[in-house]
């Protein structure tokens, strides 16, 4: 077996979930924050929580792509 390839196969399985949960967290976070009435600009935070999930769910379909054998042919 070849050790170094499953180590970096793992090391690249655990930083990209942490990428993809750090962004879903981050897109929450600025969501709520949107949400409070004392904020001068939600607007602003509502957005960059929107790009916090469409950057997540972009690597979630790469993800995808890496995995489904039908499109990396």
């Amino acid at each position: 077996m070849k050790w170094l390839e499953l180590l970096t196969v793992a090391g690249t399985t655990l930083v990209s979930a942490a990428i993809v949960v750090t962004l879903y967290s981050l897109g929450v976070r600025f969501t709520a924050i949107a949400g409070d009435a004392q904020q001068s600009s939600p607007g602003v935070k509502r957005s960059i929580a929107y790009l916090c999930f469409g950057l997540c769910g972009l690597a979630v379909l790469f993800g995808l792509y890496l995995i489904i054998p039908y499109f990396s042919k």
